[in-house]
C-alpha cells in the first residue's frame, strides 16, 4: 500500500505543481490546528453533493488550490504574513544581471552593515547527455519482442518496458522511446536528432553536477532487466558523451563549487549563474535600498496576482464557476483603485495588475510617510492572503457540483464529507 500511495503522491506532484519547496508550506501546531478547525466548521454547514466525475474537474479542483497556495506563498515570500513585515523584504542588487542574478533570503535588521561580496565564476554546472548510435532509415534490426532497459538516477532505479513489431523501423522505435521517457517523469528529457538521413537518440539530464561519491547522474543498461535484453547496445543510449560538471566559483577570492547553477551563499543569498565572469572582472552582490526592495515587492505582488488571474482564465471555458473566483478577486483589487492610481498601478479591463516602476518609486521617495502610503498595498495583501486560504480550504465551493441534500440548521454535525472528496482526488486511479 505504501508504494501505491508514493506512485500517487509522486504523480500528484509532477502533474499539478512543480516540485519546489518553501518554507511557508511547513505551518506551526496552532497554525494547522487552526485550518482544522475550519475544515470542521466548513464540513459541518456544507451540503451533500453528488460524486464528481472526470478527470478534468479534478485536474481544475487541484489546480485551483495549488495556485491558490502559490500565491499565498508569492506574498508571505515577500516579508511575511504578519501585518508588521508585509512586503518588506529586502531585495538583493547585482552589479551584472546578464551574469548573475540574486535574491535575498536573509534577515536584515534596519541600520546594520549591508552585506555584500563580490562572486567570480569560473565554470558554470551541465548537465550529463548520453548520444545514441545515428541508425538509417529502414526496418529495426532487433527481432520482435517486448523489450526493457533499467534506468539508474538519483538513487533511484527504474525499468523502462516497450514493444518492437514486426514492421517498425528504427525511426518508429526512437520515437516511441523519446515518448515513453519524456513522459515517465524520472529526471530525462529525450529527443530525436537527425544527422546525414540517419537518427540517434539524445538523453539529458534534468539536473546538473556531479551526485556526491559519483561520476555520472544517471546510468542506462539491460544486463539485468526482465524482459528481452539487445535494445541498450543497438540503439547506443548507454553511451556517455558529456559527462556532467559542477559549477565552479570564487566567493571574495576563496574557491567553491556547487553542483547546480542555482545555490545560496551564507543563508542570506539564492543565487543563479547563467554565464562565466570575464578575467578579474566580479560581481558585486549586495542590498538594494528600501525604496527599490519595496518597489521590486509591488511589482512581485502584482506578478503573482496576475499569474493567478491568468490560471482562472483558462478554466473559463471548461469550468463555469471560476468566474467568481475572478470577481472575488477582482472585488478585493477594486478596493483600492483610486489609491492605486495615484502610486502607479492600474487596474487593466481583464483585471491584471500593470504597474509604472518609475511612478511607484517616485511615490515612495516622496512620501512623508511611506507607512501610511505603504498600508493600502499591506491591505490588499492581506485582502489576497484570506481570499488565497479560503480558497485552498475549500477548493470545492468553485466546482460544479449538484446538491444531493442541505443540512438541518441548527441540527447538523461535522463530517469529513468535503476534504474527503477533494483528497480522494489525489488517489482515484491508484486505490
Amino acid at each position: 500500500m505504501s508504494a501505491i500511495l508514493t506512485t500517487a503522491y509522486n504523480n500528484y506532484l509532477s502533474t499539478y505543481k512543480p516540485p519546489t519547496s518553501n518554507r511557508y508550506d511547513a505551518h506551526k501546531k496552532s497554525e494547522l490546528r487552526s485550518v482544522y478547525n475550519s475544515i470542521v466548521k466548513l464540513n459541518k454547514e456544507a451540503p451533500v453533493y453528488l460524486p464528481l466525475d472526470g478527470q478534468v474537474v479534478r485536474d481544475y479542483a487541484i489546480g485551483l488550490k495549488e495556485n491558490a497556495r502559490e500565491l499565498h506563498n508569492t506574498i508571505a515570500a515577500l516579508g511575511g504574513l504578519d501585518e508588521s513585515t508585509l512586503l518588506s523584504q529586502k531585495a538583493a542588487s547585482t552589479s551584472n544581471e546578464e551574469i548573475v542574478e540574486a535574491k535575498f533570503i536573509g534577515s536584515y535588521t534596519a541600520g546594520a552593515p549591508a552585506p555584500s561580496f563580490s562572486l567570480e565564476i569560473d565554470t558554470l554546472a551541465s548537465q550529463q547527455e548520453n548520444m545514441g548510435k545515428f541508425l538509417p532509415e529502414g526496418t529495426i534490426s532487433l527481432p520482435p519482442d517486448t523489450y526493457s532497459f533499467d534506468v539508474q538516477i538519483n538513487d533511484m532505479n527504474y525499468e523502462l518496458q516497450f514493444t518492437i513489431g514486426e514492421t517498425e523501423t528504427n525511426r518508429d522505435v526512437q520515437d516511441r522511446l523519446v515518448r515513453l521517457i519524456n513522459n515517465s517523469g524520472i529526471g530525462l528529457k529525450a529527443d530525436v536528432v537527425e544527422a546525414d538521413g540517419r537518427s540517434a537518440i539524445k538523453l539529458s539530464s534534468e539536473s546538473t553536477g556531479l551526485p556526491n561519491g559519483k561520476k555520472t547522474i544517471f546510468n542506462i543498461s539491460d544486463t539485468s532487466t526482465s524482459r528481452q535484453k539487445g535494445a541498450v547496445d543497438y540503439l547506443g543510449i548507454d553511451y556517455i558523451s558529456h559527462k556532467p560538471t559542477n559549477a565552479t566559483f570564487r566567493i571574495n577570492g576563496e574557491e567553491r563549487s556547487a553542483s547546480s547553477n542555482t545555490f545560496t551563499i551564507g543563508k542570506m543569498f539564492e543565487v543563479h549563474v547563467k554565464s562565466t565572469t570575464p578575467e578579474d572582472t566580479p560581481v558585486t552582490i549586495g542590498l538594494k535600498t528600501d525604496v527599490e526592495s519595496l518597489t521590486d515587492n509591488v511589482i512581485q505582488l502584482a506578478g503573482g496576482y496576475n499569474k493567478f488571474l491568468a490560471e482562472m482564465n483558462n478554466f473559463l471555458e471548461s469550468h463555469p464557476r471560476s468566474k467568481n473566483v475572478i470577481r472575488e478577486m477582482n472585488s478585493i483589487t477594486k478596493q483600492y483603485g483610486q489609491a492605486f492610481a495615484n502610486m502607479g498601478l492600474t487596474i487593466e479591463s481583464d483585471g491584471a495588475l500593470s504597474v509604472d516602476r518609475s511612478t511607484l518609486s517616485d511615490t515612495f521617495e516622496a512620501s512623508e510617510d511611506i507607512n501610511d502610503t505603504f498600508q493600502t498595498l499591506k491591505d490588499f495583501s492581506q485582502g489576497l492572503i484570506r481570499k488565497s486560504n479560503q480558497i485552498s480550504i475549500n477548493p470545492m465551493n468553485y466546482v460544479e457540483q449538484t446538491v444531493v441534500a442541505y443540512k438541518n440548521p441548527g441540527r447538523n454535525f461535522p463530517n469529513p464529507y468535503v476534504t474527503s472528496a477533494y483528497s480522494g482526488m489525489m488517489f482515484n486511479f491508484y486505490c
